[in-house]
């Protein structure tokens, strides 16, 4: 007798584009072996390697001989990320045009068995049967975080990632540099590292805060550990792009180097009353500029005068390069203010030499002054919709965070775009609307931005016609952390707001349901469960009129 299926066996997030119910289970036994050629044994191994810790039981791939788990690649399908994935009683197959699809595949196949087998095995370890066909609706399915702010080990970094890739998302955009502490070795320029990546204190509660606890606080990653990082992501087909932030949110690179800022011998200006002891007294002592420790935006910024300040970027970008294969590099372009290079013989020198209008169009010269070094080396820009003030750089990839009116100017110039609003993309945002629901929640940074109005988001803005619309890439998930200080809160913050978007950026339009997906939820909360990471749970409560609990 065949085995009958419960819809509930098939609760998948993202959900797939084409999924077929089917009957009966597929057995994992001592018998079973994985069949995949040598061009995907990462992905062999990892199936292996899952499917042992999930049944107990030792199952091997191999790249030659029979197996009742296949897979395969077959150019005839269309998307690069595309997989089909077939599952019967006795086998399962999974096809896609490149190893992307296959990696896909068997996310899928994770949330199709049973949710604890994330933490312990099960004796007898079936698998529904059902044939789906999937494919994402974007090709940019990012998440971010600051790391500036507050530090998080390399072990966290991997964690993150491991998120990203069950929610098949494709890209990690690692901020790492700030005003706050610069967290990247550059060899060529020690100082970011021994000084630049440390403060002497941090203020306490909300801006402008209420004290500072004067606690030295920092942290960096070597090279050696960005090359781990970057090979973990790789296996888990997750693109890292790192931010290197120009020309503002540069206290602590010019901390180190003070030659970098337009005025080297001015006091870096710390909020009253909120900076440390520590940092008065280095200030005192002659040595005038310190790494920030408050948030919010400074007028200390890259001089744009100076060819110093182009040589020192195009150092720092060139070890960068060694380090991150991806195409992109984000070089930020954000809250730039211009009080300084309005005041600067140098900055006014260079607005006369180059012909240019303002101090707008001086931060334009910049972008695209590094843009040509980048594209020169082979890779292009992203940067915050800012970068579109005095004019966008000619190859340049606008991040659209000041709502969507930023993207949409970007994709009428042609450009390409990465959504990232406030009010659906910002996890730093609280999860909830009410006073009363928000006093439930840790710290954030103001505004709020619910599960539902994450799930409700359509990256596609209706202001651009049908040829405008294929600028726009995806949508990204942004986590600033002036307020998260533990990797446990970061979780807490992103989840399950991550999960929302990632049917965002993956699922069709037309499959986008909220009463089914509130449904699915609540069995991928039991895989976060299982995994043992952090989330909102209280959140299931507040919503419990549209998040059904089972």
């Amino acid at each position: 007798m065949e085995l009958k299926n419960s819809a509930i066996d098939y609760h998948i997030i993202p959900k797939p584009l084409k999924i077929n119910i089917g009957t009966g289970k597929f057995l994992v036994d001592e018998n079973t072996i994985i069949v995949a050629s040598k061009r995907l044994k990462n992905e062999g191994e990892l199936l292996a390697s899952m499917l042992s810790s999930a049944s107990g039981k030792t199952i091997n791939y191999t790249s030659k001989g029979k197996g009742n788990i296949i897979l395969e690649l077959n150019n005839s399908i269309n998307n690069d990320e595309g997989y089909k994935l077939q599952i019967t009683y006795n086998n399962i197959t999974i096809t896609g045009k490149n190893a992307k699809g296959i990696f896909y595949g068997i996310q899928t196949l994770r949330q199709l068995l049973p949710a604890r087998t994330e933490s312990e095995s099960i004796n007898e370890l079936t698998i529904p049967a059902v044939y789906i066909e999937d494919s994402p609706r974007f090709k940019y399915r990012g998440m971010h975080l600051d790391v500036a702010r507050h530090f998080f080990p390399v072990d966290f970094i991997k964690k993150y990632i491991d998120l990203i890739a069950l929610h098949k998302m494709n890209t990690f955009h690692w901020h790492l540099t700030e005003d706050q502490g610069w967290r990247i070795e550059i060899k060529k320029y020690p100082k970011l590292t021994t000084i630049g990546a440390w403060r002497n204190g941090t203020i306490v509660g909300r801006l402008p805060g209420t004290s500072n606890d004067q606690k030295k606080y920092g942290g960096f990653y070597t090279h050696e550990d960005i090359k781990d990082i970057v090979a973990y992501a790789t296996a888990k087909h997750v693109t890292v792009i790192p931010e290197i932030e120009l020309p503002g949110h540069s206290s602590a690179a010019i901390a180190a180097y003070p030659y970098l800022s337009c005025f080297p011998k001015e006091p870096t200006k710390v909020t009253k009353n909120m900076g440390s002891e520590k940092g008065k007294q280095i200030q005192e002592t002659g040595t005038p500029k310190i790494v920030q420790e408050t948030w919010g935006v400074f007028p200390d910024v890259y001089c744009s005068g100076k060819e110093e300040t182009f040589l020192f970027l195009q150092n720092v970008l060139d070890e960068v390069i060694q380090l991150f294969p991806s195409t992109y590099i984000h070089i930020g372009g954000d809250e730039c203010p211009k009080t300084n290079w309005k005041r600067c013989a140098n900055c006014q020198k260079r607005i006369k030499t180059e012909g240019l209008h303002d101090e707008h169009e001086l931060q334009s010269y910049f972008i695209t002054r590094i843009e040509r070094y980048l594209n020169s080396k082979g890779r292009n820009i992203i940067g915050w919709d800012e970068i579109l003030e005095g004019g966008l750089a000619p190859n340049a990839t606008v991040m659209s965070w000041r709502g969507t009116k930023g993207g949409i100017e970007a994709a009428k110039q042609k450009h390409h775009v990465i959504m990232t609003p406030g009010h659906s993309c910002y996890f730093d945002y609280y999860q909830v609307k009410s006073p009363e629901e928000k006093a439930k929640e840790p710290l954030a940074i103001g505004g709020n931005t619910t599960v539902a109005n994450v799930y409700s988001y359509d990256p596609i803005p209706i202001e651009l016609s049908k040829d405008e619309q294929k600028y726009i890439l995806g949508a990204q998930g942004n986590v600033w952390t002036e307020y998260m200080k533990t990797f446990n809160y970061v979780e807490y913050m992103i989840l399950p707001r991550m999960a929302a978007l990632s049917e965002v950026v993956w699922s069709s339009k037309n499959n986008k349901n909220w009463e089914d997906f509130t449904n699915r939820l609540n069995s991928l909360k039991d895989h976060y469960d299982a995994l043992g990471v952090n989330y909102a749970k209280h959140v299931f409560e507040i919503e419990k009129d549209t998040l059904i609990n089972k």
